[in-house]
């Protein structure tokens, strides 16, 4: 018997985005229920020991942390994301890792408390940047024409540029033409696109304008200057 699959979300959040968008790519309908991290439902607690999201309900049975619910997904749902050979996966596994890490890059940048953190974490995004120029080959995704987990790990983290870019440009993508062609790709992919509600850079925008930080200061004097 089908099971009702239920994500639980938050908005804002890139680690929700990747269980969205492998559920979108194997046509799995799902249900969606968010809420809210800062005073979180006393039922949410009970199924997210964590209290992150995202979790994933199975009928009533939960799954949490997003690299566990991928890979549920991928094992029980065609078509496969994953490559089949053992080694190539590991490789894939370990580039979703990278993900994660550069998302702690992310972080730093738009909380850095002055302009100097702020180009510094800039700095330490583009480096991060090479690196991943280095590993891509023909495109337009990770593996080539194959679209891959990995390549749902990524779309969210490209999805925070959009709003970087529109207040400067900070130079992370400047020189790595592949990896701005991956994540042109990925913008205009279906579930890349489905995988957030369409106010998201309106939420995210207010979501960095409520920070004491340099990209906040940055952007509300963007925004006098045009108003």
């Amino acid at each position: 018997m089908f099971q009702v699959l239920t994500l639980v979300s938050h908005n804002l959040c890139p680690y929700v985005q990747r269980a969205a968008i492998l559920l979108t790519e194997k046509r799995v309908p799902f249900e969606r229920c968010y809420v809210d991290l800062a005073c979180p439902p006393a039922w949410f607690s009970a199924i997210s020991p964590l209290e992150k999201v995202p979790v994933l309900l199975v009928g009533d049975r939960p799954i949490f942390e997003s690299a566990v619910i991928c890979e549920y997904l991928d094992e029980t749902i065609g078509p496969r994301l994953h490559p089949a050979d053992p080694l190539e996966r590991a490789h894939h596994r370990s580039w979703m890792e990278f993900g994660s890490n550069l998302l702690d890059n992310i972080w730093r940048f738009y909380s850095a408390a002055d302009e100097r953190a702020m180009v510094r974490s800039a700095d330490e995004l583009a480096a991060k940047a090479l690196q991943i120029e280095a590993e891509l080959e023909a495109g337009p995704y990770f593996a080539g024409t194959h679209f891959s987990i990995v390549d749902a790990v990524f779309g969210p983290i490209f999805r925070y540029f959009d709003v970087f870019d529109a207040v400067a440009d900070f130079g992370v993508f400047r020189h790595t033409p592949k990896v701005r062609a991956w994540r042109q790709a990925l913008s205009t992919r279906d579930s890349v696109l489905a995988a957030v509600s369409p106010d998201y850079p309106e939420r995210l925008r207010e979501f960095l304008l409520a920070r004491d930080s340099a990209l906040a200061r940055r952007m509300r004097h963007k925004y006098e200057l045009e108003s």
